[in-house]
C-alpha cells in the first residue's frame, strides 16, 4: 500500500526567531519512503539532529515574516492494521532493560504518583499484560469526551481524568498515565493517521497522537481515542509525552495563519 502524507504550516513571526521541528517521518520509517518532498520558504540553514528518543529533529533561525514549511511524501506501508499480541506478557519492574524505565515514571504532562490508587481501582482486578493495557483502553475511550473544544495545551493526564473530555493527545495522556501507574511501561506516539480501512473523518486533518506499551520484550501500539487497530500509522516522534514530541518549538512570537495536513491511500506513485 502506498500513502501519501504532507504537511503545510505558514507562519508570520515579527522578528527574527530560533525554532526547532520535528516534522520528519520517524528513522524508522525512512527506508518505506518512496518519495519525500521538504521545503522551507524563504531559504535558511537547517541543522538537522536526532534527539536522546531518536527523533529526527530540524533547526532553524527564521527571518521576521512570512515562513513557509511543507512536506509531501508518498511511503509505503504492509497495509495492515496494527497487531494484536494477546499473549504479550507484562514483565516484573527488576526484569524491565534499563533503557525503559523512563517510561514509568511521571513526566510533564503524566503524573503517576496523582493517579496511581485511581489506577489500581480501577484495573488491579484485570489480567496483567495485553488484557491489562486494552482495559485501560476501553475505559479512557468510553469514559473521555473527544472534541477539539475541550483542547488546551497545559491539560494534564489528571486534568483529563476530572474533566473526562479532551482531544487524542488528552486520551493519550491519561491512558499512557494509567498504564506507568500499573507497572506498565507506555511512550507517546505522534505521526500520521489517515481514514484508511474506516469512515471518512469529518473533522480536517490533523497529526494524530497515539501510545506504545513494553510487553514481552517489545513495543507495542495502542490508541484509547480510536481503541480500534488501524491501519497506515506514520509514527514522526516518540517521547515521554507530548512536551517531547511537540511538531514545533519556537522561542519567541510566531503567530500561525495556516495548518494542513494530508494523509491519503494511493494507488500508484
Amino acid at each position: 500500500m502506498l500513502i501519501k502524507i504532507g504537511y503545510e504550516m505558514v507562519l508570520n513571526p515579527p522578528a527574527p526567531v530560533a525554532m526547532h521541528t520535528l516534522l520528519r517521518v520517524h528513522p524508522s520509517r525512512q527506508a518505506d519512503l518512496r518519495r519525500e518532498q521538504v521545503l522551507i520558504e524563504p531559504t535558511v540553514p537547517v541543522d538537522t539532529f536526532y534527539d536522546a528518543f531518536g527523533n529526527c529533529c530540524e533547526r532553524i533561525f527564521a527571518p521576521a515574516g512570512r515562513l513557509r514549511l511543507f512536506a509531501d511524501a508518498v511511503i509505503e506501508d504492509d497495509g495492515l492494521p496494527d497487531p494484536v499480541a494477546p499473549q504479550a506478557a507484562q514483565w516484573p519492574v527488576h526484569e524491565l532493560p534499563s533503557d525503559v524505565l523512563p517510561f514509568l515514571m511521571s513526566s510533564r504532562y503524566c503524573e503517576v504518583d496523582k493517579l496511581s490508587p485511581v489506577a489500581w481501582e480501577l484495573f488491579g482486578n484485570t489480567a496483567p499484560g495485553w488484557a491489562r493495557v486494552q482495559a485501560v483502553c476501553d475505559w479512557v475511550n468510553l469514559k473521555v469526551t473527544f472534541g477539539y473544544e475541550y483542547a488546551r495545551w497545559t491539560k494534564s493526564a489528571a486534568d483529563v481524568y476530572m474533566e473526562r473530555a479532551g482531544v487524542c493527545r488528552d486520551f493519550t495522556h491519561l491512558a499512557v498515565t494509567l498504564c506507568r501507574c500499573l507497572h506498565i511501561p507506555a511512550r507517546y506516539a505522534t505521526g500520521y493517521l489517515g481514514d484508511i480501512g474506516v469512515p471518512p473523518n469529518p473533522h480536517p486533518m490533523d497529526f494524530s497522537a497515539w501510545f506504545e506499551v513494553f510487553l514481552g520484550g517489545t513495543w507495542h501500539t495502542f490508541d484509547a481515542r480510536h481503541n480500534e487497530r488501524r491501519i497506515g500509522r506514520v509514527v514522526m516522534a516518540r517521547g515521554r509525552d507530548a512536551v517531547d514530541v511537540a511538531m514545533t518549538t519556537t522561542y519567541g512570537d510566531a503567530p500561525l495563519e495556516t495548518f494542513r495536513v494530508w494523509t491519503d491511500e494511493v494507488s500508484s506513485e
